[in-house]
Formats: structure tokens, sequence, C-alpha cells
């Protein structure tokens, strides 16, 4: 082999490593030279191809990492994988071991009518399927209305013949060693999957399964999650009305509507009176969480007039603020416009953000409430002069049930949802929240609302 050609040989392998996989080479004549050079033009195919499998992959990997369920990930990866496997239809069944069932989950197909789809089952025991989680191994039917002759009680495989589909590649999905369930390709055409490497099938499925069994689990928490808020709505639902009761009661203790009370009865009245005050405070926090987590929270947009607003919430909480001698102090811009809002939950906002920041500050401070406009939004700021929060620490405050280092200074308690519903509820209005913190100089809470919310 003369230099030239070893030379355009080297150049083709170089080209291949910086992703060219089909480098021009001569191919004259049937010698040494053109059995290399077919080899590495077969290498450079070989290497696309598996290129292509692993973007289309890592694809489908960030797609499940961005929170798809089943659904969305299934219609991923019908659009995405024709490049790799021909197709017209994709099925995912999952495996239901304590019923010993095999479940479809979703489906996508080019196909008019789907006769399998979402819900359908079958027993796994005694199944061709069984046969394929025993082996671990793909099944190829290359001619399924041939396949259903010679089995004619294969109730699936009838089914998807009457969608139009002639050929079949089914792969088990195995994750942490152990089968979780099915996909299913399926093509038009007879013989699709005859010249293909099941090598190729098992590996694409190992790496499917994975994602898709992330997903399954993603979907379960998501169910959990909503069977938690559900059990806490109806919990704190019920709780209230006793409790209301109890407050009742005590307040008619307190007013001398049920006789003389001596000084020692009155001090634990007013004690009960301020628990129930918490329980109660703690209640309607798990009914708004309940409520934000579940989708239900409603808005009533109205316009609000942002002075007499301020100045009507400063009147309400100065004498809050006065009990711990600490300055509530108004820094409003002139010329505010209206915004709009549900006034009652900014009320809510302010409120939770105000008290926490006559929570966490000391005697002889200031909490500062201001506000202006600011590039179309309105912003209002809670700042304080109190203890700060520690930056490790910052990341954490608008998470449920969360508590920070930083301790009242006055022994108040605290539920740990306040500032998660805040977050939630300034989100609903397409606004925004910030922190800023320094420790033992203070923390500045920032709300940025649109002023065109619709």
């Amino acid at each position: 082999m003369d230099k030239r050609r070893l030379d355009e040989l080297i150049i083709a392998l170089e080209e291949m490593v910086q992703g060219n996989f089909h480098p021009e080479l001569s191919i004259k004549d049937s010698g040494e030279f053109n059995k290399l050079a077919k080899a590495i033009s077969s290498v450079g195919e070989s290497f696309e191809n598996r290129c292509k499998e692993q973007r289309t992959l890592a694809s489908i990997t960030e797609k499940i990492n961005d929170g798809l369920l089943l659904t969305g990930i299934l219609d991923h990866v019908f659009d995405s994988f024709r490049e790799i496997i021909p197709y017209n239809r994709i099925g995912i069944a999952l495996i239901d071991t304590d019923k010993g069932l095999v479940r479809a989950c979703c489906t996508r197909s080019d196909a008019k009518t789907i006769k399998i789809s979402t819900g359908y089952s079958a027993p796994i025991l005694d199944s061709s399927l069984a046969t394929i989680i025993d082996t671990g191994e793909p099944r190829i039917i290359n001619n399924l209305p041939d396949y259903l002759n010679s089995h004619p009680d294969s109730i699936s495989t009838r089914l998807i013949v009457e969608e139009g589909m002639q050929s079949s590649l089914t792969c088990p999905l195995i994750a942490t060693n152990k089968p979780v369930g099915f996909i299913f390709f399926s093509s038009m055409q007879i013989n699709t999957y005859k010249d293909l490497h099941a090598d190729v099938f098992q590996k694409i499925a190992r790496q499917l399964s994975v994602i898709f069994e992330k997903s399954r689990m993603y979907e379960e928490l998501i169910q959990l999650n909503d069977l938690k808020n559900k059990f806490l709505g109806i919990a704190a639902h019920d709780l209230r009305n006793p409790i209301g009761v109890v407050k009742n009661f005590i307040i008619l203790f307190l007013n001398g509507y049920l006789g003389e009370i001596d000084e020692k009865q009155r001090e634990v009245l007013n004690t009960m009176d301020k628990n129930c005050d918490r329980m109660l405070n703690l209640i309607h926090n798990i009914l708004d969480f309940s409520a934000i987590e579940s989708g239900n929270l409603e808005l009533k947009l109205e316009a609000l007039d942002l002075h007499k607003f301020f100045h009507t919430y400063e009147s309400m909480t100065k004498s809050l603020a006065e009990k711990k001698q600490i300055e509530l102090k108004l820094d409003i811009e002139l010329k505010l416009p209206e915004i709009n809002v549900d006034s009652n939950r900014i009320m809510q906002v302010l409120d939770n953000l105000v008290t926490n920041a006559i929570k966490f500050s000391y005697p002889n401070t200031t909490v500062t409430l201001s506000a202006r406009k600011s590039d179309g939004s309105v912003e209002i700021s809670v700042a304080d002069q109190g203890q700060g929060i520690p930056e490790n620490e910052i990341s954490k405050i608008f998470k449920e049930f969360s508590k920070t280092s930083v301790r009242p200074t006055g022994g108040e308690k605290s539920t740990g949802l306040g500032l998660a519903i805040v977050r939630r509820i300034i989100e609903a209005h397409n606004g925004s929240i910030i922190v800023d913190s320094i420790v033992g100089k203070g923390t500045t809470f920032t709300i940025k609302l649109p002023i065109n919310n619709q």
C-alpha cells in the first residue's frame, strides 16, 4: 500500500474522530486498500448510528429530568426513535406483581383506531410475555397474521392486527435487576425487524427501563402527594369547627357571661385562648397550603388602591409592633398605580412578612414597609433590622415545614408554612419574591407584582 493511500486512510480516521462519519475514500479496485476503506466506511456508519442512538436516549433522559410523566416520555420516544427503530406503534405496559397482570399504561400509534389502550390488562402467567421475562431476551414476530393463525387465543395479537400491525418487537423493561414491564414496537409492514440485531434492542431497552421506572416512581410520588394534601385538607377542615367552638366558650367565660372568674382562672383561659388561636392559624395555613398544592387556589382579582391598602394595614399592625417596642415605618412612593390583585391574599402575604419581621427582631429596632413603581411592576419590600438569616439556610426558607436556626426574639411560635404559602400566592399573581439577608444586620423580602395583571 503506497504512502499516499495510507495518508488518505489516516486523514479519514481523523475526520471520523472529529464527527465526520462519512469521509471521502477512493475505492477503485478490490485490493487491500479498498477492503480497508470499505471497513472504515462501515465503522463510520456504525458509529453514526450509535451516536444517533445515544443522542436520542440523552434527549429522553433530559425530558425525564424535566419531570415528564410516562405519557410525555412515550410521546417523545414516538417522535424521536424512528432513526433507530422502525415502527408505527409503541406501547408501554407495566407489571402489576400483586395481581399477576401486565397493564397497558400508554400507547402511541399511527393507526386510525387503537384497540389496546391505557388500562387494558392481561394475566402474565403462562403467557408468551412470561417467557420474555424468564429469558430477558426481546421477542420478534415478523408476521403477526401468521402468528395469530397459529395462536388464535392470543387476544392482544388479534387486537393489534386489527389495528393494522403486521410485525412486532417486544423488549422487557428491567430496572434494579427485576422486570418492571415491556415496551412494544409494532410495524404495519411484514418482516420489519427481520434483519435488526437483538443486542441493539437490549441496549435501548436497558436504558429506557431506568427512564420509565423513574417516571413511574415520579407518578406515584405525585399521587401520594395529592393524597397527602387531600388528607391534610380533610383533617384541618374537621379540626377547625370544634376548636372554634372551644374558643367561643373561652370568650364567654372571659367576658363574664357564664359567671365570675378569678385572676388565676382568667390567666388559664387566656392561655387556652392563645393556644386556640395558634391551632386555628395552623389549620388555616394547612388549608391554604392544601388548596395551593392541589391547584385549587382561586384568586379574585380587583383593582387595588395601594396607598389606602398600606395605610390601613399599618393601622392594623402598629400595635403588634409596639408591644415589642419595634417601630413600623411606611416608605410609600406618592404616585403608585392601581394593580389587579386578590386584596385578601396580598394582605395575607404582607401580614406574614411583617409579622415575621417583628417576630425575629429585637426591641428598639425598625421594620420598614416600602413600595414603589419599577419596570412595569410594583415593588413591595419588608425590611427589618433583626438577626438576619445564615446564607446557607436562605435556600430553604420558602419550603414547606422548614425552619432556620434563627429563633423568634419573644418566644413566638411558627408553623413553617407561612413563607411557602407566600411564595405560591405571589407566583399565582405572576409575580416574584426574593430575599436579601445579612447575619446581624437584618433581612429584606422584596415582592414584584405586575401592574397589568389580568
